[in-house]
């Protein structure tokens, strides 16, 4: 009897405090972990697409240095199933269309992105992905263009709307 006693006594094994406090503890790192990982997750997503905007807009900075004129979509250039970070295809208008094509053709200043002052952003060509929520409209103002990342000042600035 008294052997039983000292190996119960001594028996290895948690209680079940110890497995509520290291329970806590591993939930209370992952409560903190888990949003890090979310944010950087969206994080490397706008990098991604800053990139891909990049390399699209110099395939098309090379198409018009070889054709005099910027191409009518993306397809021209190879791109045209390209997707962007959150499955939405990129969006893409030649603003510079040939003069001498019919009025019909010629892109309208209502069809290319504005600023908040409404003036348009780019004098050669639009291009941008729709952001996370898959959602645009022309105006920079507009809510659903907030998380658009674009290509505006002609090249010169890449970013989300809302930094614009």
């Amino acid at each position: 009897m008294i052997l039983f006693r000292r190996r119960h006594r001594f028996s290895q094994g948690f209680t079940l405090l110890e497995l509520f406090i290291v329970i806590a503890i591993i939930g209370t790192l992952a409560a903190i972990a888990i949003p890090n990982f979310i944010g950087y997750r969206e994080r490397a997503r706008y990098v991604d697409a800053i990139q891909t905007l990049r390399m699209i807009s110099t395939v098309l900075d090379a198409y018009a240095a070889d054709h005099a004129d910027h191409p009518d979509s993306l397809a021209d250039v190879g791109l045209g199933g390209l997707r962007d970070p959150w499955g939405n295809p990129y969006q893409y208008l030649n603003i510079n269309r040939d003069p001498s094509l019919p009025k019909k053709d010629q892109t309208k200043v209502g069809d290319m992105r504005k600023d908040h002052s409404l003036v348009p952003v780019n004098s050669d060509y639009d291009l941008y992905s729709m952001g996370p929520d898959g959602q645009s409209q022309k105006p920079f103002t507009a809510k659903a263009s907030r998380d658009d990342i674009v290509r505006a000042a002609d090249g010169g600035y890449f970013g989300w709307v809302s930094d614009y």
